[in-house]
């Protein structure tokens, strides 16, 4: 864990406000590279992930973006209670979502907050002199994040910004802009998650590989829910336990004193990835690949369960 200090925060757009975390004595902070995000420990136990938008071969300061949301689960509305001057810790920096740096050229795609790591990106970008276009989105300019610092960039040439002010027939035409797949390009896109899905789907109809294809996402949503309870066996001891409806597994596990550590509580981060030893995970995470949840090895305790009536677990 690291102590920092808020030292500074501004009004980025509407709802959108940026924070400036630093040490207190202003000493170098931990490297990071582009794309990362670090674990912020609210005053009131909360824990959120955000992603680093400062230009990453910067040490003496992390800079994130937060928009208040009117769907907050309480993070975002901690934050944009703080005051300059509150002291916070915060994890080192972990990344999710890095640049493939043996890519000839890179396509950044942002919906609206979601500009937070692709700005990082475009700046990491543009110091190493590499092919990149940015596309960003948002339903007005008020409503965009960092567009004047956009607009005075370096690479200010290579930024479309895309404004619809909420008229669907202003919107772009996604698969003109995203083009022909080609062997050593690589889409990065973050934002909403209708946005992504929706650059995702057209760049697979386009015939875009998966392995082209990078995302971040904010939050793991599911529209089935589920409607039955299962079983979990603790492998040290043989402990069966049965985990209801509307309980996740870290909750039963938690019950009993057996603390997995979590941090996201919602298949993002990975913090709480546990070993299966028997039975098939209901995968309802965004950390673990395809080709990973294919081999029903591990799972995320804290969102997803069970398509087996028991699952055992290294535990």
């Amino acid at each position: 864990m690291i102590d920092v200090v808020v030292k500074s925060i501004e009004q980025q757009a509407q709802n959108i406000l940026s924070f400036d975390l630093a040490r207190e004595d202003d000493a170098p902070l931990p490297a990071f590279s582009a794309g990362a995000h670090i674990d912020v420990h609210l005053p009131d136990g909360l824990i959120r992930q955000y992603s680093l938008c400062n230009h990453p071969e910067e040490r003496h300061r992390y800079q994130i973006a937060v928009l208040q949301s009117a769907e907050s689960r309480g993070g975002s509305r901690a934050m944009h209670g703080l005051q300059q001057g509150v002291r916070l810790s915060i994890s080192e920096p972990r990344n999710l979502f890095p640049l493939q740096h043996d890519a000839s050229r890179h396509l950044l795609m942002a919906g609206g907050i979601g500009i937070t790591p692709i700005l990082c990106m475009a700046e990491r970008l543009s110091h190493t002199g590499a092919d990149f276009t940015l596309h960003y989105f948002a339903r007005s300019a008020q409503q965009a994040a960092f567009v004047e610092r956009l607009r005075q960039s370096p690479f200010a040439d290579r930024v479309h910004l895309h404004f619809d002010e909420g008229d669907p027939g202003k919107r772009p035409d996604s698969a003109a802009l995203i083009g022909t797949p080609q062997a050593t390009t690589h889409l990065y896109v973050c934002g909403p998650g209708g946005f992504m899905e929706h650059v995702l789907d057209s760049a697979r109809n386009l015939g875009w590989a998966g392995d082209n294809l990078h995302r971040e996402y904010f939050s793991a949503e599911t529209d089935d829910q589920p409607q039955e309870g299962f079983e979990i066996q603790l492998a040290s001891s043989g402990d069966v336990l049965q985990v209801p409806v509307g309980i996740s597994v870290v909750e039963v596990l938690r019950g009993i004193g057996v603390e997995i550590p979590v941090s996201c509580e919602q298949g993002i981060c990975g913090t709480c990835l546990t070993r299966v030893l028997e039975g098939e995970p209901d995968h309802r995470d965004l950390f673990l690949t395809e080709d990973e949840q294919a081999a029903n090895d591990q799972f995320t305790p804290c969102c997803s369960r069970s398509k087996s009536a028991r699952l055992v677990l290294d535990i």
